[in-house]
C-alpha cells in the first residue's frame, strides 16, 4: 500500500506513534509518506519506502496566525494526487481529521476518492477536542472519516461520552518495538550516574500540567527520606521551571537531574529501576509502556488508559491523581524488597510483550485493507 502519514513530528505521545508506526509499515514493504512542517523526531535515519514532504507557510503580515491548515490541505492534495496514494492516515483529530476531509472533498471535484483514517490519541479529544472553541468540527470530522481508531478502550468511551459519534471506533492500542525498548547491561552507564548503588527513579514526558511533573518531586522526596535514590527528569516544556523551583525548595537538587529531551531514552529506562507517571490525564499512557518493556515497574495513577496498561499488583501500583503519598509509599513497597522488585519487572515484561509491534502492526494492516475495500464498495 501507499500511504500518507499526518500528524505533529514533536515528541508528543501521538508523533511517536505515528513515526512508530510509519517505520514499522515501510519495513514490511509499504510505501509512506510522511506529510507534516518538520521532519518528526524519531525519524532520525534514512529508512527505504519513508518519503517525507514538508507542509511550508505563508509568512504574511496580513496574518495574525499563520494559515497552516490551509497549507497542510494545499499539500495533501499534491501528494494525495501525484504520489498516488492508496490511503491516508491522520493522527489527532485537531485540525488533521478536519483538514483531511477538506483536502479529500478537494480531489473528489478531480475524480479522485483517497480514504481518510483518523486516530484518536487522549487530549484531541479529552481537554482540546471539548473546548466549545473546536467541539463542532471535531465531532464531524470524526464522523467523516472513513475510518476511527483510538488507542485505549478508555479513550473510546471518553469519545462517546463526549461527541454525538455516530462512525464505528476501532481500538488499536499503542505498541513498543522491542528491537529498541529491551533491557540491556548498562552498568557502567548506571555507576556513573548512582555510583553508591542508589535507586535509580526516571519519569519522561512533554513538561505539561497534565503530566503533574511536580507530583514526580513530591514522590521522590519522600523515598528518597526512605531509600538512597537518585531522579532522572527526561523531557523539556512549559512546567520545567516550575518543577526545578520545587527541586530546589526541597534541597535536593543534587540528587536530581534534568536531562531534557533525549533521542536514546531507551537507554536510561534500561538503568532505571521504578518509572514514576501521576498524570492527570493519560489516554493510554506510551511512556509507561517504554519503560515496561524494559523491564521498569510503573508508580501511576488510575486515569484513563493507564489500568489497561499498568495493572496493579503486578506490572505497578495505581493511585489517584494528587495522592502523592499513596504513590510514594508504593514506590517504596517495591523498592525496599529485591524479590518484589524483580517480580514486578518480571511482570511488566509480560504485559510489555503483549502490546509487540509485531502484534499490533497486522491489526493496522487489516484495519487499512477493510477500509480501503469499504471505501471502494460504497464509489461503485
Amino acid at each position: 500500500m501507499k500511504i500518507g502519514i499526518v500528524c505533529y513530528p514533536t515528541y508528543g505521545g501521538s508523533g511517536v506513534v505515528a513515526t512508530e508506526l510509519g517505520k514499522g509499515l515501510a519495513q514490511k514493504g509499504h510505501q509512506v509518506h510522511f506529510i507534516t512542517y518538520s521532519p518528526p523526531a524519531r525519524l532520525v535515519n534514512f529508512m527505504e519506502n519513508i518519503y517525507y514532504h514538508e507542509v511550508s507557510s505563508l509568512d504574511y503580515p496580513l496574518f495574525e496566525y499563520t494559515p497552516y491548515e490551509t497549507a497542510l490541505a494545499s499539500k495533501l492534495v499534491d501528494v494525495i494526487k501525484y504520489e498516488q496514494l492508496d490511503l491516508l492516515h491522520v493522527h489527532y483529530a485537531i485540525p488533521h481529521a478536519a483538514v483531511a476531509y477538506m483536502a479529500k472533498n478537494i480531489l473528489l471535484t478531480e475524480g479522485y476518492h483517497i480514504p481518510v483514517i483518523t486516530t484518536l490519541h487522549g487530549t484531541d479529544i479529552t481537554l482540546v477536542g471539548k473546548n466549545a472553541s473546536y467541539a463542532p468540527v471535531v465531532a464531524f470530522s470524526i464522523n467523516k472519516s472513513d475510518g476511527v481508531t483510538a488507542v485505549s478502550e478508555s479513550l473510546k468511551q471518553d469519545t462517546v461520552k463526549q461527541f454525538d459519534i455516530e462512525k464505528h471506533i476501532e481500538v488499536i492500542p499503542n505498541f513498543i518495538d522491542f528491537n529498541r525498548f529491551r533491557k540491556v547491561d548498562k552498568d557502567h552507564f548506571k555507576k556513573a550516574l548512582a555510583p553508591n548503588g542508589e535507586k535509580i527513579l526516571v519519569h519522561t514526558s512533554n513538561f505539561r500540567k497534565v503530566k503533574r511533573v511536580e507530583d514526580v518531586v513530591k514522590i521522590f522526596k519522600q523515598v528518597y527520606d526512605k531509600i538512597p535514590s537518585k531522579l532522572l527528569l527526561v523531557g523539556d516544556g512549559p512546567e520545567r521551571r516550575n518543577v526545578e523551583q520545587k527541586c530546589r525548595e526541597i534541597g535536593l537538587c543534587h540528587e536530581i537531574r534534568f536531562l531534557g529531551k533525549q533521542q536514546a531514552v531507551e537507554e536510561l529506562l534500561a538503568i532505571s529501576d521504578l518509572f514514576l507517571m501521576p498524570s492527570e490525564s493519560e489516554s493510554f499512557g506510551l511512556a509507561a509502556l517504554e519503560a515496561m518493556a524494559c523491564e521498569v515497574p510503573v508508580i501511576s495513577t488510575n486515569t484513563g488508559g493507564l489500568p489497561e496498561v499498568n495493572i496493579h499488583g503486578q506490572t505497578g501500583l495505581l493511585s489517584e491523581v494528587g495522592d502523592v503519598d499513596d504513590m510514594a509509599r508504593n514506590a517504596i513497597h517495591i523498592l525496599q524488597d529485591e524479590a518484589r522488585h524483580k517480580e514486578f519487572s518480571l511482570h511488566a515484561l509480560e504485559q510489555a510483550r503483549r502490546f509487540d509491534l509485531d502484534t499490533i502492526l497486522p491489526q493496522y494492516e487489516a484495519y487499512y485493507q477493510q477500509v480501503i475495500a469499504e471505501s471502494k464498495h460504497t464509489q461503485s
